[in-house]
């Protein structure tokens, strides 16, 4: 599913097979689970995993970001291909408040009560959530950020 997406929004009760999100671009997601090869080749977008990763998960991402709910982090850290990405904790309030909403949105849309369940512990569930983030993504939107605004005069 969502293989080569650009944009908007999805959200999937249950799990996905494998290959989930390959070359997503640019759509905001949430799923209960992934087959192997998850986000293969992202590039840009938004993935939420609420539950177990097949192995492979990330394999040539090189944008966007992924949080996933990973109670083991060791078993994330063994499915995750760790080439171009680090795992990092969720803790930016953008970070946060994003993924909140986007779990909210999967409970709204889909009933969902593994996501209610999230919600409804939500300090405790947060600290079991990872970012999924490649490296060089990371820098650049780093060296923009610390990049001076530049006026533009107008008449």
């Amino acid at each position: 599913a969502l293989y080569g997406a650009t944009a908007g929004e999805a959200y999937f009760r249950g799990m996905a097979a494998e290959r989930f999100c390959v070359r997503n671009s640019g759509a905001r997601t949430v799923v209960e689970g992934v087959g192997d090869h998850g986000l293969e080749y992202m590039t840009g977008g938004r993935v939420v995993i609420l539950g177990p990763t097949g192995r492979n998960l990330a394999a040539g991402m090189s944008g966007g970001v992924a949080f996933v709910y990973a109670p083991d982090r060791d078993v994330l850290r063994l499915n995750c291909n760790l080439e171009l990405v680090e795992l990092e904790a969720v803790e930016s309030a953008e970070d946060i408040a994003e993924l909140k909403e986007l779990i909210q949105k999967h409970a709204d849309y889909t009933g969902s009560t593994v996501a209610t369940g999230l919600l409804e512990s939500w300090e405790q569930s947060l600290s079991q959530f990872v970012k999924v983030m490649p490296r060089d993504y990371k820098r650049a939107l780093a060296e923009l950020a610390a990049e001076p605004e530049v006026a533009v005069a107008t008449d």
